[in-house]
């Protein structure tokens, strides 16, 4: 089975301080919206959540079994995990060569919170874990990370630079030579915040 992660999931070395997975296969899933919203208020920042509606999601297919999944759970508390479709999967145009590797046939699981609540001062999106994702996403390729800004909704709420005193506590994987890169793809929709 797999889990398709859209945030810090497709970071490898953050979603190993979780569980064990197979190669991350990168896709576009159709038919979600990424979003940044608070989950709780037990939360010290606002991660990216996915909800129903109509839209596309990068991100990347990990092959999981079934007590990695359990981690996983964990994990994403404050989600609950739907299935996809396999007609909602689109292997990205990077990922040609993990096409033979994808099994349309196994289950793919996604974790969703079907509210958005938008983030505040208290919650706000924070550096780190918005480090962290498009490392992930930087691991694909740039112009997977461009897509994952394009898609992403709430870039305007508040926002937080936490990079000296990280508030995210899986940050990893990410270097001194992915801030200018991060940076340079964020000044659109942090100007227009």
């Amino acid at each position: 089975m797999y889990i398709f992660g859209y945030g810090s999931l497709m970071n490898s070395s953050s979603r190993q301080l979780t569980g064990q997975t197979g190669a991350a296969i990168p896709a576009i899933v159709h038919g979600l919206v990424r979003h940044w919203s608070k989950i709780d208020d037990s939360y010290v920042l606002s991660p990216l959540v996915v909800n129903k509606g109509q839209g596309q999601v990068n991100g990347v297919l990990l092959k999981v079994d079934d007590e990695a999944l359990d981690e996983f759970d964990i994990r994403e508390r404050g989600y609950h995990r739907i299935k996809l479709s396999p007609e909602q999967i689109e292997l990205n145009i990077d990922s040609k060569n993990h096409a033979e590797a994808f099994d349309s046939q196994q289950a793919i699981w996604v974790y969703i919170n079907d509210e958005v609540i938008a983030p505040s001062q208290q919650s706000p999106i924070v550096q780190s874990y918005v480090d962290t994702v498009m490392a992930g996403c930087l691991e694909v390729s740039e112009k997977f990370a461009e897509h994952f800004v394009t898609h992403t909704k709430g870039w305007h709420h508040p926002f937080e630079n936490d990079r000296h005193q990280p508030k995210y506590n899986k940050l990893a994987g990410v270097a001194e030579h992915h801030h200018s890169v991060i940076d340079g793809l964020l000044t659109d929709v942090r100007c227009e915040a």
